[in-house]
């Protein structure tokens, strides 16, 4: 083992850190260590040890104390609790804090050395995948946008296009499609890059919640408000506004947002001063707004204050040599973050992941990924890890049905599932709740309640 790897051990027993300073000097370790928590952080703020071993009962500062604080000073850092008073409500309670694991005294040396190279093993792979994400193709990551998908190139080159503008634009696509990516990305571009960018979901609030949100209230204006509340709108002031969703707007507010649109200016919920603001508008949709224009479900002056740009995003289907691009992403992405040791994907899944039509798009391929990482027992994800009991994914060949078909079933299986439960049903398939209930209407779908 490389003498790179310093540890300190925190114990107030001298016989405990003495063993562990003799052992694992001779396995190749460097040690540091400390009587108790305080002299331990004094010496972590200095010496930035990648792990700790510390007791869990000390005079003072016990160790669960010592892992908030050691976590505060270098939050990478590992950190082993031991304990003679071992349980499962100190193991979990341990864990939760964020140690990496436990370990009951007493204990044998040779245990130690396992569990440290174990961990030390860990922390190699952590760092290569952070690596492999730092040296990712720039021609394959652009403004966090992962593709090398034609279209996807054209769409980049036109959000820098249209970023040096103070123009409205309007996002179209399926959702999933990766809308607020975008959206951000035209805002990092633009002369306001270094003001706020403010996403608001216009589907995810009823209207009087969505207009206190975007235009904020005055003290007294309804029920529980108890105090004067900025809205989104004016905290994007000099900065990008982007609302997603947009199609899902009531008419009042729709009202609304034409003035703020025309004037640059409103007025808070139950307030009659005029607030000046200059926003840049960003818009997404997943409906047809041309249909809803035409069912007086949205104001025609307004959609054409949203459209002055359009930028449609293609569903992932259309982008198919992003599918594995996306997926290897995802997996680095998630093994880091559930500190797994999982490196690839079998043949089989390769094959299932090309061919599977992804009525969620990115969002439901990246929820997949997750889920694989999270379940996977082996070193490459299976196929058995994507198909896990009461999986969201169809299971049954695409090739064999329609692209609508596929969605239906799909949807079908997801609510029956969940009961009918459509908000989980919608987080499972990576859509709203709004978008969830359009197109069981649209497919007459029957859902056993």
């Amino acid at each position: 083992m490389s003498n790179e790897v310093k540890i300190l051990v925190v114990d107030d027993e001298p016989i405990i850190r003495d063993s562990l300073r003799d052992w694992l000097n001779d396995e190749g370790y460097e040690i540091l260590t400390a009587e108790n928590a305080t002299k331990g952080l004094e010496i972590l703020e200095f010496e930035n040890p990648v792990i700790s071993i510390v007791d869990l009962v000390m005079p003072g500062i016990d160790g669960i104390e010592f892992l908030r604080r050691a976590k505060e000073i270098q939050p990478d850092i590992e950190v082993i609790v031991m304990t003679a008073y071992a349980s499962i409500a100190t193991a979990i309670s341990a864990i939760k804090e964020g140690a990496y694991d436990y370990i009951e005294k007493p204990f044998s040396l040779e245990r130690i050395t396992l569990l440290l190279d174990k961990l030390v093993d860990h922390k190699k792979l952590v760092q290569e995948n952070l690596s492999l994400q730092e040296k990712l193709d720039e021609r394959d990551k652009v403004d966090d946008i992962v593709t090398r998908s034609p279209k996807m190139r054209q769409i980049i080159e036109l959000t820098r296009v249209v970023a040096n503008s103070n123009a409205t634009v309007l996002i179209t696509g399926e959702s999933g499609t990766g809308k607020e990516l975008v959206a951000r990305a035209i805002h990092s571009h633009s002369p306001r890059s270094k003001r706020s960018f403010v996403a608001v979901s216009c589907a995810a609030l009823p209207e009087s919640l969505l207009e206190s949100e975007l235009f904020g209230h005055e003290k007294g204006a309804f029920t529980g408000a108890s105090m004067r509340r900025k809205g989104k709108i004016e905290l994007a002031h000099n900065g990008t506004l982007f609302l997603d969703e947009v199609g899902e707007m009531s008419p009042n507010i729709q009202v609304h947002l034409l003035r703020v649109l025309e004037e640059r200016e409103f007025t808070r919920v139950g307030g009659n001063e005029l607030i000046k603001v200059d926003v840049r508008l960003v818009s997404a949709t997943n409906r047809d707004l041309q249909v809803a224009l035409r069912d007086n479900k949205f104001r025609e002056d307004l959609y054409y204050r949203l459209n002055v740009v359009t930028i449609d995003l293609p569903p992932l289907r259309e982008r198919t040599e992003d599918i594995l691009l996306l997926a290897e992403h995802f997996l680095k992405k998630f093994t880091i973050e559930n500190m797994k040791k999982v490196t690839g994907f079998s043949k089989e899944v390769t094959e299932f992941l090309f061919k599977y039509p992804w009525p969620g798009n990115v969002r439901e391929l990246e929820n997949t990924i997750e889920r694989a990482v999270i379940l996977a027992q082996e070193e490459v994800i299976q196929l058995k890890d994507l198909l896990q009991k009461n999986s969201p994914l169809v299971i049954s060949s695409p090739a064999d049905y329609t692209l609508r078909e596929v969605e239906t079933r799909h949807i079908r299986d997801v609510l029956n599932d969940t009961g009918g439960n459509y908000s989980h049903a919608a987080k499972i398939l990576g859509i709203s709740r709004v978008t969830l209930y359009n197109k069981v209407k649209k497919y007459k779908i029957d859902v056993k309640e």
